[in-house]
């Protein structure tokens, strides 16, 4: 612990924890005026899911462990979790009563808002501000212009701007659906601090198997469709912020899949290297 925390405190004296706490703090503000003097109440469950995920970070911290990273990836893994089921839950039920034609068609994705569709979004939004300052305040990122800082930094940006105006937000729950790969990451990351790292067991093969499909399918190419459908359909949006910030956004979420997938790759690769070199 006492590790931890000097690590924590010499990250905390970076530019990088500067730069990022006070976006996150004009994040904040920006929220809370929007519900207390514009009345937005609409907005609460993006308060109520910052809360939920803190006091559950409380619970893991109290009866679980101290460890701030084993902490951090269990709350990560209990939001890919309620995230992904949300998302699947919403698009299965539109499907039933739309089809498919219409669940993509441009005006649904982005001048309607699918049932529970909001307040989905607000929770995840709020997720994404506690992990943003749970990860600062532990120092759970590395380098300069950390990814995953980076990752919820656009999240944020993108999320709250679109729930501000209420548009687009069918189109983020779409974007929403590579929590399904996010659950197998952060599996994989319990695993190992668990201990569990013998390539050639069934669970850790079986694992490796639902990480890569699902990065590559509820990941890579969702990513890949919804950027496509957006220069698709590029006419069809009216003058304003909403296709400069989708493009922008989806640009760098999909920059950083690619990032991502190398680091997958690069890790898959180097714990079958180990378990030869064992063997």
């Amino acid at each position: 612990m006492a590790t931890d925390h000097r690590r924590a405190q010499k990250k905390n004296a970076t530019g990088t924890f500067f730069f990022f706490m006070a976006t996150l703090i004009m994040w904040a503000v920006s929220v809370f005026f929007e519900i207390l003097f514009d009345n937005r109440t609409e907005l609460l469950p993006l308060i109520f899911g910052f809360a939920f995920y803190q006091i559950f970070n409380w619970v893991c911290r109290n009866f679980i462990s101290r460890d701030p990273l084993l902490v951090n990836t269990c709350v990560s893994l209990l939001h890919s979790s309620l995230t992904s089921a949300s998302v699947v839950f919403i698009l299965v039920k539109q499907l039933a009563s739309n089809g498919v034609d219409e669940l993509f068609e441009h005006s649904q994705l982005v001048n309607t808002t699918w049932p529970l569709a909001y307040s989905a979004l607000c929770i995840s939004c709020g997720y994404f501000a506690y992990d943003q300052l749970d990860m600062l305040l532990y120092g759970l990122y590395s380098g300069w212009i950390p990814s995953i800082l980076l990752h919820h930094f656009i999240l944020l940006g993108c999320f709250t701007l679109a729930l501000y105006r209420n548009v687009t937000i069918n189109y983020l729950i779409l974007t929403l659906i590579c929590e399904l790969h996010s659950i197998f990451l952060h599996v994989r990351k319990v695993r190992r601090m668990a201990g569990i790292r013998d390539g050639k067991s069934k669970l850790v093969k079986t694992e490796w198997f639902l990480n890569i499909v699902t990065f590559l399918f509820a990941r890579l190419l969702s990513h890949i469709l919804i950027t496509l459908k957006l220069v698709k359909d590029a006419s069809k949006f009216e003058k304003g912020v909403e296709l400069p910030l989708a493009l922008f956004g989806m640009a760098g979420m999909n920059l950083l899949n690619v990032f991502l997938g190398l680091d997958l790759f690069n890790a898959f690769r180097r714990e079958n290297r180990n378990n030869v070199h064992e063997s």
